[in-house]
């Protein structure tokens, strides 16, 4: 096997392996099971179905599951999105077979134990309080729910304390038999082993998991109209939110999309946002502009927080920057370190061994691939001053744009 290769399990599971020469490895399994996957009554359940698997196997007990990799100072973890539940684990290298057993009893063999799960409730519950209290956090979803309204793509992952009170073991079940099958889970592997060991070891314990074809696929309802809301939720300076939504993650305008939003308010210091309300007129602290992309939908936002006698001017100037981009192409020096930027970035992430096999995890999901680094550099170094300036004026016009706003009580 080569360094970097994608091989299948005999039960149908795809699985990625990239050589990567470290003393720790990463894994990743990525299940195509969300929010947007739960039925109405059944709200929370994926990011609740995520804490318990950690609750307890046919072979352990949760203070078990958590010491696993925890006693020789490696790491499991999980989160939960609008479309994927993601379980991953790092470890020192040694570690291996450790890692990769653990995942696959709390995959396979998990328990969701009545008692756990009742615990486990009054946990959630505090999140969702905690998160009720910070409002630039809780903005995001709300402003989500709000541009895909009527849509399981806008509840909030965590669910409502009603919601999450009413799951049950029986919704765990229903569920993970809907969404836990084989064309929805993929694994990838990062570290310094031969192709062949890992080959071995993922077919030994995930091999003989015994998984349904998929029957399920979640809906996606018409797009609503725009719409502004005024909301007095905020304690000292307003929240405010502008977005629009664009095509999903397998629309061949994405990486025109991507490389746009990153000139405009991307984690650099010298996005446009930043530089222009940030840098020169002071206005505000935290600013950024961000996409989610989903299968077969997409939203591009922009947040920022500042005094609420500033709020005006600072929607102002945000679609001011947004209209640049309509109306002024992007000249030759700007778009030439506008691409090296954006690849940059790219390397310094593909340094994060577990960045590496989430990422591959999901591209298996999405792609039924791994793309190598170079081939997406180049993809983005194909880009064209007329590509960006075309999406611009397709999906971000001021007319298509949806607005929420936490204003001072």
């Amino acid at each position: 096997m080569k360094r970097s290769d994608v091989f299948t399990l005999t039960n149908g599971l795809q699985c990625s392996f990239q050589y990567k020469k470290s003393t720790v490895a990463h894994i990743a399994v990525a299940i195509k099971a969300g929010s947007r996957d739960e039925l109405k009554h059944q709200q929370g359940l994926a990011h609740f179905i995520e804490h318990n698997l950690f609750k307890g196997t046919k072979n352990r007990k949760a203070y078990h599951i958590l010491s696993r990799l925890d006693d020789v100072g490696g790491e499991l973890n999980a989160y939960t999105t609008k479309e994927e539940t993601i379980i991953h684990a790092s470890f020192l290298k040694r570690d291996l077979r450790r890692a990769v057993e653990l995942l696959s009893d709390v995959l396979i063999d998990s328990t969701f134990p009545e008692r756990e799960l009742a615990k486990e409730k009054e946990v959630i519950k505090d999140e969702i309080f905690s998160y009720k209290d910070t409002p630039s956090e809780r903005i995001f979803d709300d402003f989500e729910d709000l541009i895909f309204e009527g849509n399981g793509l806008g509840r909030n992952i965590l669910g409502t304390p009603e919601s999450v009170d009413g799951l049950s073991r029986n919704d765990i079940l229903e569920f993970k038999s809907r969404t836990y099958t084989a064309e929805r889970i993929k694994i990838a592997v990062t570290g310094p082993y031969g192709g062949d060991r890992i080959t071995a070891i993922l077919g030994e314990y995930f091999g003989g998991w015994s998984l349904t074809e998929n029957q399920w696929s979640a809906e996606n309802s018409a797009a609503t109209a725009p719409k502004r809301i005024v909301s007095p939720e905020a304690q000292f300076q307003d929240h405010f939110m502008t977005g629009w939504r664009i095509p999903g993650i397998h629309s061949s305008d994405r990486r025109a999309l991507l490389l746009l939003n990153n000139v405009l308010g991307g984690p650099a210091m010298n996005s446009r946002l930043g530089l222009n309300i940030r840098e020169k007129h002071g206005i505000a602290y935290n600013i950024e502009s961000y996409m989610n992309l989903y299968s077969d939908v997409g939203m591009l936002g922009i947040y920022l927080g500042c005094d609420p006698l500033q709020t005006k001017k600072a929607e102002q100037l945000v679609h001011k920057e947004v209209e640049r981009f309509i109306s002024q192409p992007l000249g030759t020096l700007q778009l030439s370190k506008a691409k090296n930027q954006f690849i940059g970035q790219m390397a310094l992430a593909e340094e994060n061994g577990l960045n590496s096999a989430i990422g591959a995890a999901r591209a298996l999901l999405h792609f039924g691939k791994v793309s190598t680094f170079d081939f997406v550099a180049s993809q983005i170094r194909d880009l064209t001053t007329s590509d960006l300036q075309r999406v611009a004026n397709d999906y971000l016009a001021k007319e298509y744009a949806f607005t929420l706003i936490y204003t001072k009580a």
